[in-house]
């Protein structure tokens, strides 16, 4: 499985100052940053988008090096010194800097480009993701690849498969066993069959990201880089991690700190927006005792809002999507 990369590169700039952290942080697996929208009181979203233009009449306008042209058809073209938007009006459009380069068919299917990241999504559930060594193919069909520079795995879509890297080797049969090669032996053992790869989500169509201005950075951090399942308790291998977070929101000067805590659906509603809460309390006396000074307010969200689906269209576990929803999210707003 893999996810559409982050599109907030298209995010209308903002007047107020929005804290670049990206630079500082995104490094650490597990942590994205990105400008926030606020799409309505409570919600954020990171990855967010610019349509250029739209309505009734058409219209261009030039400011301070920058134009935008309105063809009143829907369609539109915004370009700057280092950016280029053109919308089609049929949802289809490209986006290019200096770069990246987006292109949305409009249809779901779309590539992003950037120097270490090459993207392909086909509208039909298959795709693939090239980055930094990593090659990942969904066929869409419930079958895939993947592969690093030690490690190769198919999922053949029937419950077989195989694992391989530079000592070990498993063949999964799909019949409940598998053959697993090491060195020194080889022997067979019970497997389950292996679930089918889920498809890969639709790629967002040019006129269905509406002007936003940025109201804040929004850092994400997936549950597993701070907790082990089911506890709020801080790990000790991730203080390091909030330790250079905190270091980064105190240089930052924000004056404003929000901690929101999320879930996915697994387990009751109760216990999920306690553990969420409890979680999100947790990274605040955390950053706490690591120097921030800002005032933060913690918040718990339970499972009441994923940014992925918790199963796959057929109903069966996606857990790739309930690991994205299993998060932290530190929003530090505009000021």
């Amino acid at each position: 499985m893999f996810t559409l990369p982050d599109l907030s590169l298209l995010t209308e700039s903002s007047d107020m100052f929005t804290p670049d952290l990206t630079q500082e942080v995104d490094s650490v697996p597990g942590v994205s940053v990105g400008p926030a929208r606020c799409e309505e009181p409570g919600v954020l979203a990171s990855g967010s988008g610019h349509t250029v233009l739209g309505g009734d009449g058409s219209a261009v306008t030039s400011s301070e090096g920058s134009s935008t042209t309105n063809n009143g058809d829907g369609s539109g073209a915004y370009s700057d010194p280092t950016v280029t938007i053109t919308n089609n009006g049929d949802g289809s459009g490209t986006y290019s800097d200096p770069t990246v380069t987006i292109t949305s068919n409009g249809d779901g299917s779309g590539t992003y480009s950037d120097p270490t990241l090459s993207v392909t999504v086909n509208g039909d559930g298959s795709g693939t993701y090239a980055d930094a060594g990593v090659t990942i193919t969904n066929n869409g069909d419930g079958s895939g690849t993947y592969s690093d520079p030690t490690v190769t795995i198919t999922n053949n879509g029937d419950g077989s498969g195989t694992y391989s890297d530079a000592t070990l080797s498993i063949t999964n049969s799909g019949d409940g066993t598998a053959l697993v090669a090491s060195p020194t032996a080889t022997l067979t053992v019970d497997a389950d069959p292996l679930p089918q790869v889920g498809k890969v989500g639709s790629f967002p169509s040019i006129d269905a990201i509406q002007p936003v201005t940025s109201c804040g950075t929004l850092i994400t951090l997936e549950d597993r880089v701070l907790f082990d399942f089911g506890s709020s308790e801080v790990r000790d291998d991730a203080s390091q991690t909030l330790g250079n977070l905190a270091e980064v929101l105190t240089s930052s000067g924000a004056p404003a700190i929000q901690v929101h805590g999320h879930t996915d659906s697994v387990s009751d509603e109760a216990f999920n927006q306690t553990l969420s809460e409890e979680r999100a309390q947790a990274v605040v006396e955390e950053l706490a005792s690591q120097g921030v000074t800002a005032s933060m307010e913690a918040t718990g969200y339970g499972e009441t809002q994923p940014v992925a689906s918790n199963e796959n269209e057929d109903g069966s576990d996606n857990p790739a999507g309930r690991q994205l929803n299993r998060r932290v999210e530190v929003f530090i707003p505009a000021f």
